[in-house]
């Protein structure tokens, strides 16, 4: 499955978001927030692609966010309320010009968001693939 390849790829990458600390500068504050916004579009497309694959016809949706309530209802995601509230961070990296915004997204990928997304890889190798 390349989407789930791909969303692996992406997740090996965000685990370096844990090389860095406070205070970030400018350039690699904006590298964080790329590799979860990369890992966060990889890991919805895989979801969608799996779904799909496993007859749910709801995966053939374009909308991350009713992937993201089906995945919940399939068992594939064990937190829908992170998981959106993961979409809204997602969401938010148009505005992460503003510093704020971007350490809020950073701060919740090292504290929430990285561990959602490697709960959804194994749950995905034990009971999707």
């Amino acid at each position: 499955m390349k989407k789930f390849e791909n969303f692996c790829n992406a997740l090996i990458n965000l685990e370096k978001i844990n090389d860095y600390s406070e205070p970030y500068d400018t350039v690699v504050l904006t590298g964080l927030v790329g590799l979860f916004e990369i890992c966060f579009e990889q890991a919805w497309k895989a979801m969608k692609e799996i779904l799909e694959d496993n007859g749910f016809s709801e995966g053939r949706t374009g909308s991350p966010k009713q992937i993201l309530k089906t995945a919940y209802s399939a068992g594939m995601i064990d937190d829908e309320e992170m998981w959106l509230k993961a979409l809204q961070s997602r969401n938010n990296v148009t505005h992460s010009y503003n510093e704020d915004i971007a350490l809020d997204i950073v701060r919740s990928t090292r504290e929430c968001y990285y561990g959602l997304f490697k709960r959804l890889e194994a749950e995905i190798k034990d009971n999707f693939l």
